[in-house]
């Protein structure tokens, strides 16, 4: 039989641990304070929701309401606070932000953990470039309260006082993969996925028979691209497809992009913005979407909130972002693995 884990409150290991967590402190108290002298309210959301967020590929933790009276009813741990939050924006709060614990099911690995923190922030009446700004900010925020002059991970630094790059996905692909991935996106809902997948077998990644255009994508992206991104400055990765962005609005110049960014600091992802979809019909119909496909996948689909759709119609426009803040300490300490920088990982096997 295995091991059990050595537990992370055990005083050898976690004396190990404490360096790194005692930075993590200075780091939150460093974020909530630059977010208060820019004029944010912090808030609290629920983590029982009706949905727990409707991207195809996460899997969340179910549970059930039950009522004095003994009826019970089927709700979620969030995968994020986006839906809650969007709420607040049509109430009237102009700027928000919150850390929130967040859970997401089937993930553990030295950058996941099944529950984790999510640093999410809104402004009404901004458009996504002044969430790069608020990037550049918060990074180098971070990197001052922990004293580090260098993120790193996986070997990989980045300088956290040098301008950030700005870059688009087809120049990302075309530098990193020799390929631009629209070519292989002939127009509205036409995909090239036969071109597409050959392109990547040229490039001798592993595409399966039944792979489609997103996952060819994403192969070539995880393989080819992300490991070169954010470093030695950090990166702001824009101009998705606007398929691949179920929350954003299109480009108002440019409909077939999403005004979408990530943000990548030594070859990790960091953070995921847009700006913000604000059309409930056509959010609608992307869920529903969304939700076929992970019928089709994974054999199950989550309820979408129609308090949530009520209430996008009645949101004015709005950019937003979430970024992990796990992963930002990871970064700022030095840290290998997320639960090196969580004061105390979920009980269970880790990775």
């Amino acid at each position: 039989m295995p091991s059990s884990p050595i537990p992370a409150w055990r005083s050898d290991i976690y004396a190990r641990r404490r360096p790194l967590l005692l930075k993590r402190a200075r780091i939150v108290a460093a974020i909530r304070a630059w977010f208060l002298g820019e004029g944010f309210v912090e808030v609290e959301t629920p983590a029982l929701q009706v949905s727990p967020g409707l991207e195809p590929h996460l899997e969340a933790f179910p549970t059930t309401l039950q009522a004095p009276d003994g009826a019970e009813s089927r709700l979620y741990l969030h995968t994020s606070p986006e839906f809650a939050m969007k709420k607040l924006l049509a109430a009237g709060e102009p700027r928000i932000f919150q850390m929130a614990r967040v859970f997401r099911n089937g993930e553990r690995s030295a950058t996941h953990h099944p529950e984790f923190t999510l640093l999410e922030w809104y402004r009404a009446g901004d458009g996504i470039e002044r969430l790069k700004a608020d990037c550049e900010a918060l990074v180098r925020a971070a990197a001052a309260a922990a004293g580090a002059a260098r993120l790193t991970w996986a070997g990989r630094a980045a300088d956290p006082l040098a301008p950030f790059e700005r870059l688009t996905v087809a120049d990302a692909f075309r530098r990193h993969a020799g390929l631009d991935p629209f070519d292989f996106l002939p127009g509205p809902g036409r995909f090239d996925v036969e071109g597409f997948a050959g392109a990547a077998r040229g490039l001798g990644v592993g595409i399966a028979a039944d792979d489609g255009w997103d996952d060819v994508f994403f192969k070539l992206f995880l393989d080819r691209v992300e490991p070169r991104l954010g470093h030695p400055r950090p990166t702001l990765l824009a101009d998705y497809p606007i398929h691949m962005a179920a929350l954003a609005r299109p480009k108002p110049d440019a409909p077939h992009l999403a005004e979408r960014f990530e943000l990548y600091v030594a070859g990790l992802e960091l953070a995921n913005a847009f700006g913000e979809l604000t059309d409930p019909v056509e959010q609608r119909r992307r869920f529903a979407a969304d939700m076929d496909l992970k019928q089709r996948l994974y054999g199950t689909r989550y309820p979408i909130d129609e308090d949530f759709l009520a209430a996008l119609a009645e949101m004015p426009e709005a950019s937003g972002i979430a970024l992990g803040l796990d992963r930002l300490v990871m970064l700022a300490t030095g840290a290998a693995r997320i639960e090196d920088v969580l004061w105390l990982p979920v009980a269970g096997e880790g990775t």
